[in-house]
Formats: C-alpha cells, structure tokens, sequence
C-alpha cells in the first residue's frame, strides 16, 4: 500500500460524507416529497460509497478520520434551509458535471461500480437544474455534451465568409497604406487568402470531429452502464420523463418499458433524453464542415482582393472597399436568418466594423511605410 493511495481514499471519503451530508439536508429542506425522495435517494447510494472507502482505509492499516463538513457543503446546506433545495442544486450540478469523471482511472471505484454510479449523479442533478422549480416543471432536461441545432455547415460557412472578407479586407488595406504596388497587394491578400482558408477549414475539421469522438465516448459509456445496472437508468429516465412534466407513474411505466425493450432500442432512447444526441448525426460530417469553411473563406477573401486585379492606386482602394461594403452588408444581413434579428441593422454594424478595422490597418501601414520606406 503507498501512502500516495491512502491519501486518495481519505481524499474519495471527505467528498462522498460530503454529498451524504448535503443531499439529507436537500431532503429535509424539500417540501416536494417527490423531490425529497430523490435526493434520499442519492444520499443513500453516496452512504454505500463512503463505507466502501471506510473498509479500503481500514484494509490499509489506518484509522478512518472522524468527519466535518467541509466549509462549501455547510454553506450549501445553509443557503438549502433557508431558500429551498431549488436555490442550490444549479451549483450542485455544476460540481457533480466536474466531478463525474473523477473516480476514471482508479481501479478500485471502477471496479466497484462507483464510477458509473457518480456519473448517474451528475445527470440526475442536471435533469433537476434544468426542470425549472423542480420536477413539475415543463423544461426538458439536457445532460452531458452540447445542444446542437444542426446548422453545422451554415454555421462555418457564414463565419467563413465573414472571416475571410474582413480579414483580408484588413490585411490589403494594411499593405496599401504601405504604399506597396499593386503586384505586391495581390500576393500578400492571394497568400492571406489561402492562408486563413486552410486554417479555418483545418479548425472546423478538428472541431466537429472531435464533437463526434465525444459523443460516441459518451455513448459507449451510456451502453456500458445500460448493461451494467439497467435500474439505475431506469430510475435515471423516469426521472427526465417527470422532469417534462410527466405524473411519477406514468413516468416510471414509461421509463420501465424502454429499459425492459433493451439493446439498440433502450441505448438510443437514453442517448437522446439524457445526452441530448442524435446517434445519427453525432455532430454533424466534420468534411462538409470543413470544405464549407474553406470555400466560403475563400470567396469572402475574393471581395477585396479582386479588384486589385483591374486597378490600381486609389483607384484599386476605393474599388476595394465599395466591394467589401457590399460583401460585409450581405454578410452581416444573412446571419439574420440564423438569429432572427433586424437585417438593416445588422448589415449595417458589419458595415462599421469592417470600415473601422480597416482604418485602423491602413493608419498601422502607413506609419509603418513613413516611418520605413519600402
């Protein structure tokens, strides 16, 4: 036995007496007895895990320490007695979310089941967060990993777009104030151009793929516990059907006869209630994401850099930027169909970023080719 191991058992006991301690006090501050049941519920399985880690300390030829609450759990119960289970348990999730991986990779807790069981809580806590003024509330319930509305590729397209023409649109005005010649514009806004296009398509790819190997983590590890312990996700989805506002009998029959179906039925069911994941999207096609990126990129990037192509001098300047005007406006009035909001409005705000980051790269350029002449 290392010290280093007696050290986390006593470290695994003063967080689960902890959570015994808080969730009697969630009880016995909770007029729902719904709701107090719940929490009775989890402070028993937390009750379990703190003689497990008792006998362990035992085993090791320790004594077990005596218990206080630590300073958070005190105050938590305090602020539960004197504004209701409901004033704390969106804190609460938030500690169980950080800590529901907390027992991976100690054999001990994994063995035991006690790391598949941390993980039930932090979903039950979020099931509760979520359902607004407790389980008679109509919210559904979103657990682990991020709601997505499927608007992956015109999402990156939009923002593709936007990048590329202000980015480059800065970047060229920069050089032009330099007083550089119009070859000189050319390269620099072509190699930006491709420059930010690939990494934008690079970061989209690594952004939507890594969403994806997440969420087939989240569900392998959904499968495992489906087969592990089906009570407990029974228990786990009765509580989201009574979260949507489902009575508790109708809830827990319904809950019941999803589990009892079991294999791919069961897993796909629990997937998008408690995960809130579609298991055939995933995230989205991390290549559209990517390809859509690039190529928007690309022709937001084309606006300002094109007419220097035809023109040159002012000529070229005032060309570039009646063009980008016109691409920023555009740009700035299609997210709207996206958030809703006035396109006039929006298109205009573009409009004035644009022109200020600008104005600002062009002032930079011409310092910098006053002060060293090019």
């Amino acid at each position: 036995m290392k010290n280093n191991d007696l050290a986390r058992y006593r470290a695994n006991l003063e967080g689960e007496r902890d959570a015994v301690f808080l969730y009697g006090k969630l009880a016995a501050s909770e007029p729902n007895p719904d709701l107090a049941g719940v929490y009775t519920r989890l402070a028993g399985t937390e009750a379990r895990h703190v003689s497990f880690w008792e006998g362990k300390i035992v085993e090791a030829g320790a004594a077990v320490p005596p218990f206080k609450p630590s300073f958070n759990a005190r105050l938590q119960a305090r602020y539960a007695k004197r504004y209701g289970a409901q004033s704390v348990v969106s804190s609460i999730a938030r500690v169980e979310g950080k800590a529901a991986g907390s027992y991976d990779g100690q054999p001990e807790a994994e063995a035991a089941g006690l790391a598949s069981e941390e993980r039930s809580h932090a979903r039950v806590f979020g099931a509760l967060a979520a359902a607004s003024g407790g389980l008679a509330g109509g919210e559904v319930a979103r657990f682990e990993g991020r709601h997505r509305s499927g608007g992956n590729a015109l999402r990156a397209g939009t923002l593709g777009a936007n990048d590329g023409l202000l980015s480059v649109y800065s970047l060229v005005m920069g050089v032009a104030g330099a007083g550089v010649g119009k070859r000189e514009i050319l390269v620099t806004g072509i190699a930006g151009l491709l420059a930010g296009a690939l990494s934008m398509a690079l970061g989209e790819w690594i952004s939507v793929q890594s969403s994806r190997e997440l969420y087939e983590r989240q569900i392998g590890i959904e499968r495992d516990e489906l087969a592990d312990s089906p009570e407990e996700e029974m228990e786990e989805l009765a509580l989201i059907y009574r979260a949507k506002g489902l009575e508790p009998g109708m809830a827990r029959a319904t809950a019941e006869r999803i589990i009892a179906r079991g294999g791919e039925s069961a897993l796909d069911t629990l997937v998008r209630e408690e995960l809130s994941i579609d298991p055939k999207e995933l995230g989205g096609s991390a290549w559209e994401a990517a390809i859509t990126s690039f190529g928007l990129f690309a022709v937001g990037a084309l606006i300002p850099v094109l007419p220097y192509a035809f023109f040159s001098g002012q000529a070229a300047i005032l060309a570039s930027t009646l063009s980008s005007v016109v691409g920023l406006f555009g740009i700035g009035a299609l997210t709207t169909l996206m958030t809703g909001k006035n396109p006039l409005l929006h298109g205009l705000r573009h409009v004035l970023i644009g022109l200020m980051a600008a104005a600002v790269t062009f002032g930079i350029g011409r310092l910098i080719g006053g002060s060293f002449p090019l």
